[in-house]
């Protein structure tokens, strides 16, 4: 059976889905499955939610798309946020956990602690609370429950380096969720998965510098990072095997990359 016929007829839940790997796997599973599909986009940027239904509503007409805003870092929005879905919505097949953010370089003790708590909130508490609202409905099919969530991690929740210490940390705590997570559910048909990406350039960079393009651009010069595509391509094709198979945990490095911290960059 092709991807796309395991697709047919799912109901996809994205968070961070205004750009980045989040856009990339909305725009990758319309792409895969655009016959019969139901993607629910999330994020704090309304509008950009918008464009991306604009951009799939152009090349894929049997995909429903229903833009949702939501701040993963506010509880209060996620309690409310299965109860506010259009009744076609609510039979939420797969989750991706996918907004996340890093803060700055500062090392202790000079770390904000606004930036402490922003990463925590958005990257560990905001991937719980999702999990939480949405693991009810698979947990009501039969055979103990039915449905993928898809943690996209990072090479830091491995590998903690100089200057990422929070963000290592917030990452770090998704991987233990995830892998307690999967062995609590081992009675069911529920998949547990997670995508740990190296080095990928999206705005990831520019809003851990603040802002400062010029600071994030020279974090991939000498390199050829990963895209949002590529990481997309691997989450779909996670979530398009036959059910009985669980990719539990992937890594996926450019080829340029050994480690957190091992890069080869060329100069000119």
């Amino acid at each position: 059976m092709s991807t796309a016929a395991r697709l047919k007829g799912k109901t996809i839940v994205i968070t961070g889905a205004s750009s980045g790997i989040g856009r990339s796997c909305a725009v990758e599973f319309a792409r895969t499955q655009p016959d019969d599909l139901k993607l629910i986009l999330t994020a704090r940027r309304y509008d950009t939610l918008k464009e991306v239904a604009a951009e799939i509503a152009g090349f894929a007409k049997g995909v429903k798309v229903h833009p949702v805003k939501l701040d993963v870092s506010n509880p209060e929005e996620i309690d409310k946020f299965v109860g506010q879905l259009p009744d076609e919505f609510k039979e939420i097949d797969v989750l991706v956990n996918n907004a996340g953010l890093v803060k700055g370089v500062a090392q202790a003790p000079n770390i904000s602690p606004a930036d402490i708590n922003t990463m925590f909130s958005t990257n560990v508490t905001g991937v719980i609370a999702m999990t939480q609202a949405i693991l009810p409905i698979f947990k009501a099919r039969s055979d103990g429950g039915r449905g993928d969530i898809v943690n996209i991690g990072s090479i830091a929740g491995r590998e903690p380096y100089q200057g990422g210490s929070i963000y290592c940390a917030t990452k770090a705590a998704v991987r233990s969720f995830t892998d307690a997570l999967r062995k609590e559910l081992i009675a069911t048909r529920i998949r547990v998965i997670e995508i740990d990406p190296g080095q990928v350039e999206t705005e990831f960079s520019v809003v851990r510098f603040g802002g400062d393009k010029e600071k994030a651009k020279k974090v991939y010069e000498g390199v050829e990072p990963l895209t949002g595509e590529d990481i997309a391509e691997v989450v779909v094709f996670a979530v398009g095997r036959r059910e009985n198979v669980v990719l539990a945990d992937t890594l996926i490095f450019p080829s340029h990359q050994g480690a957190a911290t091992v890069m080869h960059r060329k100069t000119t």
